[in-house]
C-alpha cells in the first residue's frame, strides 16, 4: 500500500514538474489590459505555468522576439516582409482582439469634440495650433472652444498604436502621407512624447489644451474625454465595440492575417480600428514551451474571447476565430 502511494505521488510530482513552465513575452501596450487578464487567469487555471508579459511597445516586442530573447512577442503593427525575412525565428501572426485608437483631449469647458480626418491630420502636422481655430469650430457648432494653444502629445517609443494612428492619417491626408507617413516611430512634426499608452494618457490628463491618441480602454480607465470621428461614409461615430466590429466586417483577411482596417467603409465603422497580434515562433526550440503556447492560444480563442468586451475590445468574428484556431493547432 505504501509503495503504491509513493509511486502515485512520484508520478504526480513528475507530471507537475513537466507541466511547470515559465513563458516570457513582450510588446504592445494597446492590448495590455486584456493580456494581463488572460495571462493571469490562464496561469491560475494551470498550476506551474507562469506567464511574464512586459508592456514595452510593439517596436520593442518585435525586436525581442525576432532576436529570440522572448518566447512570444506582441504587436499592433503587422510585421513587414523585410522584418519577417530578417528574423532569427520564423514567426506566425495570431490576431487576438480588435480595438479602437481614440483622440483624447484636455480642453476645459468642451465635453464632446468632433474631428474631421483632415483636421486631425493638420493638428498633428502643426498646421492647426489653437482650439478655437475656424476649422475645428466648423465641425463643432454650439461647442464653446477656448482660445487655447493646442499641445500635441504622441508616443516617444516604437509603437503599434502610433502605426495604427499614422496608418489612418496617411489614408485621409495627402500631406501626412507625403510627410511623416505611416510608421511605428515617425518623425513627428510637433509635440511632446509619452512612453506607452499609459504615458500619453498621463500627459493629456496633466496638460490643459493637450490632445493625444490612446487605445479606447486607456481613455475609459483614465476618465479622459475622447473625440467623435467622421468616418469614410461621412458619418460621425464615437469609438465603440460595435463600431470596431463594423470596421472589420468588410475586411478581406489574408492567410497570414496581416491586414489594415483603418478608414474602413461602412456607415457605422469606426475609422481608427485595428487588429492586434501575438507573434509566435512557428517552431519553438523548447518542445514543452511549444505545448504550453499552443494550449494557451487555443484557450484564448475558445474562452478568452468571451471576456474582451468587458475591457472595451471587440472579439474576433466567429468565422475568423475558427480559422485562427486551425492556425494555432497547426503550430504543433
Amino acid at each position: 500500500m505504501k509503495k503504491t502511494l509513493v509511486a502515485v505521488l512520484s508520478l504526480i510530482l513528475t507530471v507537475s514538474i513537466a507541466q511547470a513552465q515559465k513563458l516570457t513575452g513582450a510588446g504592445a501596450t494597446f492590448p495590455y489590459p486584456i493580456y494581463s487578464k488572460w495571462f493571469s487567469e490562464y496561469s491560475a487555471a494551470h498550476p506551474g505555468v507562469e506567464i511574464n508579459y512586459q508592456s514595452i511597445g510593439s517596436g520593442g516586442g518585435i525586436r525581442q522576439v525576432t532576436a529570440g530573447l522572448v518566447d512570444f512577442g506582441a504587436s499592433d503593427m503587422p510585421m513587414t516582409d523585410e522584418m519577417l525575412a530578417s528574423s532569427k525565428v520564423k514567426l506566425v501572426h495570431i490576431p487576438t482582439v480588435l480595438g479602437a485608437v481614440v483622440p483624447v483631449y484636455n480642453v476645459p469647458g468642451a465635453s464632446d469634440i468632433r474631428f474631421s480626418p483632415d483636421v486631425l491630420a493638420d493638428i498633428y502636422l502643426g498646421q492647426i495650433a489653437n482650439w478655437n481655430d475656424p476649422r475645428i469650430a466648423k465641425d463643432n457648432p454650439g461647442v464653446k472652444l477656448p482660445d487655447l494653444k493646442i499641445i500635441v502629445v504622441h508616443r516617444s517609443d516604437g509603437s503599434g498604436t502610433s502605426f495604427i494612428f499614422t496608418d489612418y492619417l496617411s489614408k485621409v491626408s495627402k500631406a501626412w502621407a507625403a510627410g511623416p507617413s505611416r510608421n511605428s516611430s515617425p518623425s513627428w512634426p510637433v509635440g511632446v512624447g509619452g512612453k506607452g499608452n499609459e504615458g500619453v494618457a498621463g500627459l493629456v490628463r496633466q496638460l490643459p489644451g493637450s490632445i493625444g491618441y490612446v487605445e479606447l480602454i486607456y481613455a475609459l480607465q483614465n476618465n479622459i474625454s475622447f473625440g467623435t470621428m467622421k468616418n469614410a461614409a461621412g458619418n460621425w461615430v464615437k469609438a465603440s465595440i460595435a463600431g470596431v466590429t463594423a470596421a472589420a466586417a468588410g475586411a478581406k483577411i489574408p492567410a497570414d492575417y496581416r491586414v489594415s482596417i483603418t478608414n474602413a467603409p461602412g456607415a457605422d465603422a469606426y475609422p481608427i480600428s485595428s487588429f492586434t497580434y501575438l507573434l509566435i515562433p512557428e517552431h519553438p526550440s523548447d518542445a514543452s514551451k511549444e505545448k504550453v503556447l499552443v494550449d494557451m492560444l487555443s484557450w484564448i480563442v475558445k474562452s478568452g474571447e468571451g471576456e474582451v468586451s468587458t475591457l472595451s475590445y471587440a472579439p474576433l468574428p466567429d468565422a475568423l476565430a475558427q480559422k485562427v484556431l486551425q492556425t494555432v493547432y497547426a503550430l504543433k
